[in-house]
């Protein structure tokens, strides 16, 4: 099998997503998608797998082909799980992420590139371990983890602290209109790691804003 890029969107689904947000995220994600089987590099290359919490984290799309993905059914309730959000992930990342290996022939074979990961929530982490979460995803090495916090009530000084201050973006606000603006980003982001990786091979280090697609306006740094 040729090395996977994978993708995880980390996405919150808290009581305070319901309504119009939800549904644009649903959007958000059918549009991803679409975009991304019309680029062959990112058809080639890229999985994507779907995390959200609310009450708790749940992996409600395991890492999945392009081809194969399915949009899942999406609602919106309850509280804000980022901490147990981050240690699935983690968990996700150590049991679906091929690691490189020897055959019985001793030959090297190259395992999976390292996933991009894009977290997005709107709120305050108010439910789970976060320090524990924060933790286990620092322990772990990423292509690129980006995380956005949605809206004016979202905690970015939290976000900080795991990605980092060059890594977290908020988002103007909600609406349907920005929510798709972010998704687009995301897209194309993947997109162009898709090319990079093919043309030249993934870097040792972890990527920065500046190695993804430019901001659009409704998208800025913290």
């Amino acid at each position: 099998m040729a090395r996977r890029l994978p993708v995880y969107l980390v996405i919150d689904t808290s009581g305070s997503m319901s309504g119009e947000p939800i549904a644009a995220v649903k959007n958000g994600i059918d549009m991803l998608v679409a975009d991304l089987r019309n680029n062959p590099q990112a058809l080639e290359s890229a999985w994507l797998s779907v995390i959200t919490f609310d009450n708790d984290a749940r992996q409600i799309v395991p890492l999945t082909d392009l081809q194969s993905f399915q949009t899942p059914s999406i609602g919106a309730s309850g509280m804000t799980a980022l901490g147990p959000a981050l240690s699935l992930l983690c968990d996700c990342r150590k049991r679906e992420c091929k690691k490189s290996w020897k055959d019985a022939d001793g030959k090297s074979h190259k395992g999976d590139y390292r996933p991009l990961v894009f977290l997005m929530t709107d709120g305050h982490p108010n439910e789970g371990n976060l320090n524990a979460g924060i933790a286990a995803f620092k322990s772990e090495k990423w292509g690129m983890a980006v995380s956005c916090a949605a809206g004016n009530d979202a905690d970015a000084d939290v976000l900080k602290q795991v990605t980092g201050e060059e890594c977290t973006v908020r988002l103007d606000n909600l609406s349907a209109g920005s929510l798709a603006a972010y998704f687009r980003w995301i897209s194309t982001s993947i997109q162009t790691t898709s090319q990079k990786i093919q043309e030249e091979g993934q870097s040792s280090e972890q990527g920065t804003l500046s190695d993804m697609a430019p901001l659009p306006p409704q998208v800025a740094v913290v």
